[in-house]
């Protein structure tokens, strides 16, 4: 499992900033599906949203460290 951990750090760390920014626009959209989902009543596992939320945190953070 730790494995799996550091794989997906490497990836995120190389990405391009118009990739991650293509990611964040693509997070940004899954959210509020997931948000419409919600308010529906048709969001069966709610966690998802939290998960969302902190990807979005570390993508935005990742093109903040890149300045």
């Amino acid at each position: 499992m730790a494995e799996k951990k550091v794989t997906k750090t490497a990836e995120k760390e190389a990405l391009t900033k118009e990739a991650l920014q293509s990611k964040l626009v693509d997070l940004k959209k899954e959210q509020m599906n997931q948000r419409f989902q919600l308010a529906a009543g048709q969001l069966p596992k709610t966690h998802v949203l939290r998960k969302t939320r902190r990807e979005i945190a570390r993508v935005k953070t990742k093109l903040n460290a890149a300045k």
